[in-house]
């Protein structure tokens, strides 16, 4: 059954876990094979993974048809790399590198048209009119500004990025995994209390698991690069071993 942007809205609200996948290689193809495993969305990475803005139509359009709600990770937080997938088909957006309320009410404002907010009108391929929007939570600055963030109206969720939250809070390292983890469950638990969507980003089902068991509803499961490296290593290992001569 088709997921649209507007059930993903529906079912956070409700405080129902979506399941999604994240996607750091390029093209349609991998969309459509993510989608059609039946996550309720795909997020195209267009800060960290191979994609280009040129890609965004076709891969879209490919992750929609398959039934899935293609949302985009954004290269910054900028007003024009907000608006940019948005005009090229994503139904929303997850913005990186969100300083505080003041920024995420900046970013809100950015895929709203006139008068609730300043995107420009000129969409070219597919999307919405009333997109997802997500701010990532991975600054101290924005940590420190938590409850304001949550309150931020328009605002459809929260995204924890743990590996750059570990950096600016100083908690990289296996000594301090601990400390960084009682973190994200206190960022989760406070989103849950103030009736917002929030997510950590996992690697595995088993990590996302834990952060939805906390709360979380934003529930990313995988990302292809890793996925696809252990699937493949997996199968090499099995197949090398049966090879072994007796």
């Amino acid at each position: 059954m088709a997921v649209s942007e507007v059930d993903l809205r529906r079912r956070w609200s409700e405080r129902r876990p979506c399941h999604g996948l994240w996607s750091l290689l390029p093209g349609a193809v991998t969309g459509e094979v993510l989608a059609r495993t039946g996550a309720d969305y795909v997020v195209l990475d267009l800060q960290h993974g191979a994609l280009a803005e040129a890609d965004l139509p076709g891969v879209a359009a490919a992750v929609t048809a398959a039934g899935s709600v293609p949302l985009v990770r954004t290269r910054s937080p900028q007003f024009a790399d907000v608006g940019r997938p948005l005009d090229l088909g994503a139904r929303g957006v997850v913005v990186p590198n969100v300083r505080d309320a003041a920024h995420a009410r900046e970013v809100v404002a950015a895929t709203r048209y006139a008068p609730a907010g300043s995107r420009s009108i000129g969409r070219l391929s597919g999307g919405a009119d009333r997109p997802l929007v997500v701010v990532m939570v991975e600054t101290a600055t924005a940590l420190d500004d938590l409850d304001a963030v949550l309150a931020v109206e328009g605002l459809d969720g929260v995204y924890v990025g743990p590996g750059d939250l570990a950096l600016s809070l100083e908690l990289t390292g296996e000594d301090r995994r601990a400390e960084l983890r009682g973190v994200l469950s206190s960022i989760v638990a406070r989103a849950g209390a103030a009736g917002v969507p929030v997510g950590v980003h996992a690697y595995s089902g088993e990590e996302a698991a834990g952060y939805a068991a906390e709360g979380a509803t934003i529930v990313t499961v995988a990302v292809d690069t890793v996925a696809l490296g252990q699937v493949m290593a997996h199968h090499l290992g099995v197949a090398r071993d049966r090879s072994q001569p007796p």
